[in-house]
């Protein structure tokens, strides 16, 4: 016998039938659900159908008959029900927004980047220029117009900024497609699409080079560098003998450094193309590297900054450079004049002048220095280079801790 609207509040627990596998179901709490039972291939089953001060007697008729239709037809109501609950969750998780897929990317990546500094640019040039146009859009509605929006403005006056960005935007895009948060191509790619209607940096700016001090007037800086008596000196002194970079010398610790074999080993980590580099030390490198103050041990900091356990300031040297010893150089310079230097003042293969560098270069010779890091044919190039810069006869180079007293 079919159930009646007065009879529902009423009924005892238990599963009570309305007919035709509808059944009101009575928990021993009092809870009161509707149900279809059915059964398939040989399976009883139970289908849901929502509790009864929700749904009421002919809203869960209305639902059994819509579900028996289905069974009609073999599909399975419970399967069916799955199905599109599945489906909206998938709908949902293609609604992420781009400013969320740039968190989940950054939090996934930042430990693999080189530097705090690095994640900071990486998260401030996003808020700057891309947040304000795509970051409260879902990620599978940003299409190349939006990049462009955001591209276009900066592309010429800003064009390191820009190209950032947009690497940036597409590496975000690359990872929501592979979570499933979007299809189709990338509109941040760059080759083939992008590239066809933004001009290539040299079609409207000259590449501008670091100011080189001239090779033949590096003995001279030394000379006058020989008279200042800070960190900050023998740190630039160290550069400059070592070729190295300023981030690589001022990060240096006294692990990296093998007395014994006489070689400063500069992990992968903080090397620009992400290989271990090996510095051959010559007889003033040693000597310089004796002279300074230790703190923090074995892991401690060489060429300490102002506040104990960190190192100088990046600045620290370009100050040096042009403030205080009134070169108008760049720091970074130092390491074209040691190139020119070898090119034209000595037999040295290119291959190993580029070797001595940690340039990555691509033709089969240069590939074989780079297995190989041939690090006493460096020395031997090392050695001509601290003999060509160092005054035969030295000025005082004691020492003064950043402390007490600065370069």
């Amino acid at each position: 016998m079919a159930l009646t609207v007065k009879q529902i509040p009423k009924l005892p627990p238990g599963k009570h039938s309305d007919g035709h596998g509808l059944y009101c179901v009575v928990t021993p709490t009092g809870g009161r659900s509707w149900a279809l039972r059915y059964e398939r291939q040989g399976r009883e089953r139970w289908h849901g159908l929502g509790p009864t001060h929700l749904f009421s007697l002919h809203h869960a008729r209305t639902a059994a008959t819509e579900a028996r239709q289905l069974l009609w037809k073999g599909i399975d109501p419970i399967d069916a029900k799955k199905t599109q609950r599945t489906a909206r969750e998938l709908d949902a998780a293609r609604s992420i927004r781009f400013k969320e897929a740039a968190k989940q990317y950054f939090d996934h990546h930042q430990a693999s980047w080189s530097s705090a500094k690095h994640a900071q640019q990486f998260w401030k040039s996003l808020e700057m220029y891309a947040f304000p146009v795509i970051g409260n859009l879902p990620v599978a509605e940003i299409d190349t117009g939006l990049i462009l929006n955001i591209i276009e403005p900066i592309w010429q006056d800003q064009y390191q900024t820009a190209s950032r960005v947009r690497g940036r935007i597409a590496s975000v895009l690359d990872w929501a497609t592979v979570r499933g948060f979007r299809t189709g191509d990338n509109p941040a790619r760059w080759k083939g699409h992008l590239s066809e209607v933004l001009s290539a940096k040299g079609e409207f700016a000259k590449v501008t080079h670091h100011t080189a001090l001239p090779y033949a007037d590096v003995p001279s800086f030394m000379k006058q560098l020989s008279q200042h008596h800070g960190i900050a000196s023998r740190s630039m002194e160290f550069l400059i003998l070592t070729a190295a970079r300023t981030s690589e010398v001022l990060t240096a610790r006294w692990s990296e450094f093998d007395f014994a074999n006489r070689i400063w080993a500069i992990p992968a980590s903080k090397m620009k193309a992400r290989k271990l580099h090996r510095v051959p030390l010559t007889n003033r490198m040693v000597e310089l590297l004796k002279e300074l103050p230790r703190e923090g041990g074995i892991d401690g900091i060489v060429f300490i900054g102002s506040k104990a356990g960190t190192p100088q300031a990046k600045n620290t040297l370009s100050k040096l450079v042009t403030k205080t010893m009134g070169r108008d150089c760049t720091v970074h310079g130092f390491r074209s004049s040691f190139r020119t230097w070898a090119a034209e003042r000595t037999a040295f293969p290119r291959e190993l002048i580029e070797a001595a560098l940690a340039h990555t270069t691509g033709n089969a010779v240069e590939i074989a220095y780079q297995r190989s890091d041939v690090i006493e044919k460096r020395r031997k190039l090392m050695e001509a280079w601290a003999a060509f810069v160092v005054p035969p006869q030295r000025l005082d180079t004691k020492v003064t801790p950043i402390r007490r007293q600065t370069a």
